[in-house]
């Protein structure tokens, strides 16, 4: 119930604490509960008893508190309504405490032959993935149930340990933050290079890079990906060595003229064999083990180079990148990767094998 405008008070509180000299609070508590007590009128002109009738003849005697008042509301939540009278002549001989003690008992009493409350059944977790793309980079928030994010730790965790110290490269300076950031990247080209990927339009799930021959073999421009997100061309010769991306090469005319990875990719034999070679990432001091490595053109496909255990060499994603933007380079030598550094960290330019993986070989 609203106060009328003309009374001057913004609610029936205010009206109460002037009119009766309540404080605040037992006002509230009145307001709150008067509902309870009260008969209401329906919009067809008929009277609802009120909830708690009985209660509300033993308020108009005077007989109950509001502290009262409270305690058989709540009590009468948990019991039948034909028993309110016993509840309300327990509560005009006994304080609220002892009422609250009584209203248990009574419940008790009633329902102790009912059946154990059985617990609510646990709701099942819901996992959550959001990504939308930002400024070219795709922004992706997730939350996962305990199974799935304990599985998702488990396949993070090793990728993110730091790599070991190397005479070429030092310690892994990179924080913890950056080489999860660095084992999310290696994590999606695993997936890309798995045998049991899903099919997405009849055949495995690819993305495809389209950009001008000419602008490719020059190393300028850049590449549209499925999305029309764009790569610039220093990256296009890097991507185009990992499993799961097609180069689509168009002509002067904008033409299609070649499908890259369709017809250059390196099949499942020829990787067997370079894995056998090379034991893993072919970089010196590097421990990744293959299911880590790309298979990279040694001779790049684009200026020629073709598809064979002679022009590949195993590198994780790390010494991938380097090899392809740095001054770092590979070569074969009687069938073996060898590497050079570049002339300011090395002068003598002296060549550079993984001797880890032919210890362990």
């Amino acid at each position: 119930m609203a106060p009328h405008p003309s009374w001057g008070y913004k609610n029936l509180v205010q009206v109460l604490r002037h009119a009766v000299r309540w404080d605040a609070n037992t006002a509230k508590k009145w307001v709150a509960h008067a509902g309870l007590l009260s008969r209401e009128i329906t919009p067809t002109g008929s009277e609802l008893e009120a909830e708690l009738p009985v209660t509300a003849e033993a308020v108009a005697e005077g007989a109950l508190s509001l502290e009262h008042v409270a305690v058989v509301a709540q009590v009468m939540q948990d019991l039948p309504a034909e028993v309110e009278g016993l509840v309300v002549d327990y509560a005009r001989d006994y304080e609220p405490m002892a009422v609250r003690k009584f209203g248990k008992d009574l419940a008790y009493g009633l329902y102790q032959n009912d059946p154990e409350p059985r617990d609510a059944e646990p709701v099942q977790p819901v996992n959550e993935h959001v990504m939308r793309w930002e400024d070219g980079r795709l922004v992706i928030r997730a939350k996962l149930d305990a199974v799935t994010g304990a599985k998702y730790e488990a396949l993070l965790d090793p990728l993110a340990k730091p790599r070991p110290d190397t005479a070429e490269e030092g310690p892994d300076l990179r924080s913890r933050a950056e080489r999860e950031d660095d084992a999310l990247a290696d994590l999606v080209d695993m997936l890309l290079r798995a045998d049991q990927l899903s099919e997405h339009g009849g055949e495995p799930v690819t993305l495809t890079l389209t950009m001008r021959y000419d602008d490719l073999a020059a190393q300028v421009g850049q590449a549209t990906l499925d999305n029309q997100e764009r790569v610039p061309a220093a990256q296009v010769r890097q991507l185009a060595c990992n499993a799961g991306i097609i180069p689509l090469l168009l002509g002067e005319k904008s033409q299609p003229m070649d499908i890259g990875r369709k017809t250059r990719t390196f099949p499942a034999g020829i990787r067997r064999i370079l894995v056998a070679r090379d034991h893993g990432c072919a970089f010196p001091g590097c421990g990744r083990p293959p299911k880590h490595c790309d298979a990279h053109h040694v001779h790049h496909w684009a200026d020629g180079g073709v598809t064979s255990v002679d022009n590949a060499v195993l590198l994780c994603r790390h010494h991938h990148t380097l090899i392809h933007h740095s001054e770092w380079t590979v070569r074969m030598v009687h069938g073996i990767p060898t590497f050079y550094a570049p002339a300011w960290l090395d002068p003598q330019r002296r060549p550079r094998r993984n001797l880890l993986h032919a210890a362990a070989a």
